[in-house]
């Protein structure tokens, strides 16, 4: 089967809802699936005519869509590794089942590595499930000694979390 990848649009925000809230069930992640949908199509609403998100879908020789991943471009301060004052995070990298183990993952990441080169973004950070780290690996990322940890904020906006916007 022949597969084509293609930048993704605001018109396939029903994909893109589709692919993360999968990724998430395949990797058992509990997830309240009604409401992610929502913040996360109105999300992409906001990010995706900004160019904040970006992604890219593989299409099938049928029209049908088999993978797909998209990345956000960050504002990073430079540092001792990296003088760019951008960075690439990679997430969303999905495959349906039925079009696994055909490198359409691969396809994909390399659709992020060009746009990235040929943009001014010169690094790309991901998270990367069991079964994504031997792709990963196999590009050349490099698993951080240091893990990215998270901290709820006590006395957050609960609106906020629930995917609205806070009220002056």
């Amino acid at each position: 089967m022949s597969y084509r990848v293609r930048p993704a649009t605001l018109a396939d925000a029903a994909i893109l809802v589709r692919h993360r809230i999968s990724m998430f069930t395949d990797m058992s992640v509990p997830i309240d699936r009604a409401a992610l949908e929502t913040v996360f199509r109105t999300w992409l609403g906001e990010m995706m005519p900004s160019g904040t998100y970006r992604a890219w879908l593989v299409e099938a020789a049928n029209g049908e869509i088999a993978a797909g991943g998209g990345i956000t471009i960050l504002p990073w301060p430079p540092g001792p590794q990296y003088l760019g004052d951008t960075l690439a995070f990679a997430y969303n990298v999905y495959t349906e089942p039925a079009h696994r183990r055909r490198g359409l993952a691969r396809l994909v990441m390399n659709a992020i590595h060009a746009w990235c080169g040929g943009n001014g973004v010169a690094w790309v950070a991901l998270n990367a499930s069991r079964d994504g780290r031997p792709l990963y690996t196999s590009m050349g990322y490099q698993v951080s000694p240091s893990p990215m940890m998270f901290y709820r904020v006590s006395g957050y906006n609960s609106s906020v979390q629930d995917g609205q916007k806070p009220t002056a």
